[in-house]
């Protein structure tokens, strides 16, 4: 079968070849550039755990280890000379991740050629886009034009994708929501590895707003909040707000910096009406972008690639269903309209700046947990998306039991047993392209798994899941949040909760999973080492059919 042909090599390209690859499925990513990455200091992302832990275990390493990326230590926010909110991340309020663009990529690529089954090829553009009952056909031009055959194909190239264009996809929306300048420096500030929220500061340049936000190795990224239109900043000026925010937050004496990077960041916000066309997918900017108000589109976008990577990892190995690849956007699709109309109903208020709302008592902290929210991945603006209305969803059942997790939700990462008797970490067992199911069982991390593997519940549990319609791993959890004992979780292979039901139930255990595949069951394949060498062997098809 032909490999799956994916356009853009930026991290949501890079990310859905990476975890096709997981799930033995052969890969071509064009990439329009020459296979290296613009180091821009000031281009940095901000990761949502679970998102960071998805970037780490198809990277391979841990960021928040390296000097590239930072794991903030806690959040303040100010307004004007008042302390606004303070907390400290926990394992309850996890830390996002801060990571310059550059190096998430850069560490993509490296895994990447690490990897059999994904082909990048550079200074391809693609020009046009055939398809066919069979697969679809993409010409690129370069240094050698090429005509490449694949199964599917999956935009990644962009705001103004080229592959949405060639499939006459509307991408309607706002232009420049939010306008920011942006520097990167390295400096000593007061509590370093915290990040800040300053709103209204009390020196003359501050503005309306700035943020500031640590990276690795002492450098911040700083942003400040411009007018819709019309400011144009020059490099004087911004060196001018530069060192009054320093001054200010350093108790009046700008402290010595070194400016490594500088820009101006705007914020549009714009949803595809279409996600699917045949054959073709659109994922990241491509189809969607938002920003303002802190919330992150590349988080998003790296979500979509993990959302649509099993369901096109089980439509190539099982054959394709439409049920299963129409929920890809119906569910993304959902999430981020959620957002951005959370973001759009929010701005008028956090950024009209007049009025009788600025006379309201509580009017500010109430405005500062919304900022705070779409900064640090919680609530409307910044908590990820839940699949609750999702096509895949099972039908309610009398044995679902309520969890901390509602269903569609993802779920909480868990201490759990393996089959092989280890102890890792629940998300470490995500993205192979096998359904999950855990079983909360408090006690039994004080015995060995071989003592309790046989007793109890647990053949007739680990039976049921044999009987899956989908290859299944069965681990044990000693608790998870709100779930009584003897609760079974099903999760999807990108860690969305299908459901939770109350003991051993074969025959609602085996619905939900059949939901979650799509309606129907594939054939089970019986040889896993048959199936990976068969995608390696087809990887060859990768290559260009004509020069």
């Amino acid at each position: 079968m032909d490999p799956v042909i994916v356009v853009g090599a930026g991290p949501v390209g890079l990310t859905l070849a990476l975890a096709l690859a997981r799930h033995s499925v052969p890969t071509v990513v064009l990439d329009e550039g020459p296979g290296k990455d613009e180091q821009r200091p000031a281009r940095t992302v901000v990761l949502r755990d679970d998102t960071a832990a998805l970037m780490e275990r198809l990277a391979g390493h841990s960021f928040g280890d390296q000097e590239s990326g930072a794991r903030w230590g806690g959040w303040r926010s100010l307004r004007r000379k008042q302390l606004m909110r303070e907390f400290t991340f926990s394992d309850e309020v996890p830390a996002p991740l801060h990571v310059p663009q550059h190096a998430l990529t850069g560490a993509l690529r490296a895994a990447i050629a690490e990897e059999r089954l994904v082909k990048v090829a550079v200074e391809s553009k693609l020009d046009s886009l055939e398809q066919g009952p069979g697969g679809l056909t993409a010409h690129t031009r370069g240094p050698k034009d090429a005509w490449w055959r694949g199964s599917y194909l999956v935009g990644c190239d962009g705001p103004r994708s080229t592959v949405r264009k060639l499939l006459d996809v509307r991408f309607p929306g706002r232009t420049a929501v939010e306008r920011h300048a942006v520097a990167a420096l390295r400096t000593e500030l007061p509590r370093p590895g915290e990040a800040l929220l300053h709103r209204m500061p009390p020196w003359r340049h501050g503005g309306a707003e700035v943020t500031g936000r640590p990276l690795a190795g002492g450098v911040w990224r700083l942003d400040w909040l411009l007018p819709p239109r019309g400011e144009l900043v020059t490099p004087d000026a911004l060196v001018v707000r530069i060192r009054e925010t320093l001054a200010g937050w350093c108790g009046g004496s700008t402290p010595p910096y070194e400016l490594l990077d500088t820009g101006v960041h705007t914020v549009h916000h714009r949803l595809a009406r279409r996600w699917r066309v045949g054959r073709a997918f659109l994922a990241g900017d491509a189809a969607h972008l938002l920003g303002a108000l802190g919330t992150q589109g590349l988080d998003e976008g790296l979500r979509d690639a993990d959302n649509l990577a099993w369901k096109l990892a089980l439509a190539w190995h099982h054959g394709a269903r439409d049920a299963l690849l129409d929920s890809y956007q119906t569910e993304r699709r959902a999430g981020v309209a959620a957002r951005l109309r959370a973001a759009d109903q929010s701005l008028p208020i956090l950024r009209g700046g007049k009025g009788l709302r600025s006379y309201v008592p509580g009017s500010a902290r109430g405005h500062d947990a919304l900022l705070t929210d779409g900064h640090v991945g919680r609530g409307p603006l910044g908590a990820p998306a839940s699949y609750a209305d999702s096509p895949l969803a099972p039908p309610l059942s009398e044995s679902e039991v309520a969890v901390g997790t509602e269903p569609g939700a993802p779920v909480a990462d868990v201490p759990v047993t393996a089959p092989d008797g280890s102890f890792v970490r629940l998300r470490d067992r995500l993205g192979v392209g096998q359904l999950l199911v855990v079983l909360v069982a408090p006690g039994t991390v004080v015995w060995e798994r071989r003592h309790w593997v046989t007793a109890g519940i647990m053949p007739r549990l680990a039976a049921a899941v044999t009987a899956l319609p989908h290859p299944a791993e069965l681990l044990v959890a000693e608790r998870y949040p709100g779930a009584p004992a003897h609760s079974v979780l099903l999760i999807r292979p990108d860690g969305h909760l299908v459901a939770a039901l109350g003991g051993v139930r074969p025959a609602e255990l085996y619905t939900a999973a059949e939901a979650a595949l799509g309606g129907v069951a594939p054939k089970r394949r019986t040889d896993s080492a048959q199936t990976t060498e068969k995608a390696e062997n087809t990887a060859t098809v990768g290559r260009p059919t004509t020069q």
